[in-house]
């Protein structure tokens, strides 16, 4: 008892880490891009790779890591995730070039995704169900309090010194975790040891996801990104035929054959992400551009979406433990549209102390969705595929964020296009609007979608019953 016990904090501490280094370099780089074009003389189109390309590489290569992490072990390819992480954080910050750079970056976010593929599955492997939402929980907590510190330490960092220390301290820190999870996590956790690695499959599917999300997010800005989403597409479904005729597959059938839980929850987190990644983006223009508030006061403001989820998260955790994970989810989907229709009722002189009324109310609709969620989905299938599932909770997550943010690009280009600088504002605010309208109604189908999950599931039972 004593040694599960002891395996278990060193698990949630080592994950823990990793889930705040990861969001916390994200944030910042987001904040830093204008220092790094300034100092490698790089237009906007070639900075915006920096968070792109990263984004991307960590999308495609979650399932494959997640498979290979199942036939090779788990702490293998997180231990080596951090290790990668590490070294290509440090590289970044050293880079000599913006193309470099950007090179760093996409190694980077292939380092991420071994370490995202493998780190819930650790969890779940290790702490018994009634207790493994609250660690879960945890881990999303900390990954809000990297996303929230982010931006102001990183902008501190930034401002007294330079970008490249920000580079160097998380490279820094990452090396101390990965000391400490190479040297204390015990275990490999394999779940399909024996299995071969089907590598076609990846290389297809990685190719897929790439020009299936680029093409996407890139609807709106570029003429020819229908054709890079059709042959996205395309490789999908010939991945798919490809898959059902394998004896090892990537992705095995089986895991959403009749597993209406694990369906509807990866559904619930995919529109989840869909409608609320963008809240922080257009609440971030709403402040600086149309409210004339400077830099340092959005950043206050904004932090208490992020900060509430953090604080709260655990709780959500703990609930999950305790009841029904997929009703917490559907509450918690229910406030986050609670706070998304709040925001429809945006102007250009809406009170700051209900623009962070409605982050925070959205904030803990978060709180109660991501932990529950993400239990649910590691609850509902087999520990030989706990690399596959936490790769595909992964996967929703990225997608949402990517169709999140296409929405607000279509959005924008239909209302200011060719709009003149004197009623810019005035179509700011309308764009703001319609885009909260329809994230409202995506997060509404989401609290439907949670309450289906589970009525499929009752209904799946009482079939069982009956045969």
């Amino acid at each position: 008892m004593k040694l599960q016990l002891t395996m278990e904090k060193t698990a949630t501490v080592v994950v823990m880490t990793a889930y705040f280094l990861t969001p916390f370099m994200t944030s910042a780089v987001n904040l830093i891009i204008p220092a790094i074009g300034t100092e490698f003389f790089s237009q906007t189109l070639l900075l915006s790779w920096l968070v792109t390309g990263y984004s991307l590489a960590t999308a495609a290569f979650l399932l494959p890591f997640g498979k290979l992490s199942d036939i090779i072990g788990r702490k293998r390819v997180f231990v080596t995730g951090m290790f990668l992480f590490s070294f290509f954080t440090l590289l970044s910050g050293a880079a000599w070039s913006i193309e470099w750079m950007i090179f760093f970056r996409i190694c980077q976010g292939i380092a991420s995704a071994m370490i995202y593929s493998t780190g819930m599955a650790i969890i779940t492997a290790i702490y018994p169900p009634h207790r493994r939402g609250q660690a879960l929980g945890l881990c999303t907590a900390v990954a809000y309090i990297g996303l929230s510190l982010g931006p102001s330490l990183g902008g501190l960092i930034n401002h007294y010194f330079s970008w490249r220390i920000i580079f160097y301290l998380t490279g820094f820190a990452s090396v101390l975790a990965t000391l400490l999870a190479a040297w204390r996590l015990k275990g490999e956790w394999i779940g399909a040891k024996g299995e071969s690695f089907d590598i076609l499959g990846s290389i297809c599917y990685v190719l897929a996801l790439v020009l299936s999300l680029y093409g996407f997010s890139s609807l709106a800005q570029m003429e020819g990104a229908k054709y890079f989403l059709f042959l996205g597409l395309v490789l999908i479904a010939l991945f798919f035929i490809y898959e059902s005729k394998q004896d090892c597959p990537l992705l095995r059938m089986g895991v959403f054959h009749r597993n209406s839980v694990f369906v509807y929850c990866n559904l619930a987190a995919m529109i989840n992400y869909s409608a609320t990644f963008a809240i922080a983006f257009l609440v971030s223009l709403h402040l600086q551009l149309v409210m004339k508030c400077d830099s340092y006061l959005a950043g206050l403001i904004m932090i208490s979406q992020p900060l509430v989820t953090a604080l709260l998260a655990p709780f959500g955790g703990y609930l999950a433990d305790h009841f029904d994970p997929q009703i917490v989810t559907s509450y918690g989907m229910a406030l986050s549209a609670l706070g998304l229709f709040s925001f429809i009722f945006t102007t250009s002189e809406m009170s700051l102390l209900l623009i962070v009324g409605s982050l925070v109310i959205a904030g803990v609709g978060f709180a109660l969705f991501a932990a529950p969620n993400n239990s649910a989905i590691m609850g509902a299938v087999d520990k030989n595929d706990y690399g596959v599932a936490s790769s595909i909770a992964g996967t929703m997550r990225n997608i949402g964020q990517s169709i999140s943010m296409a929405i607000v690009t279509l959005v924008m280009s239909v209302y200011l296009d060719g709009v003149d600088r004197a009623s810019y504002d005035q179509m700011l605010v309308a764009c703001f609007r319609t885009a909260y309208i329809v994230f409202t109604a995506i997060c509404i189908v989401g609290v439907f979608c949670c309450r289906s999950g589970k009525r499929f599931e009752n209904k799946a039972e009482v079939a069982n019953q009956g045969s």
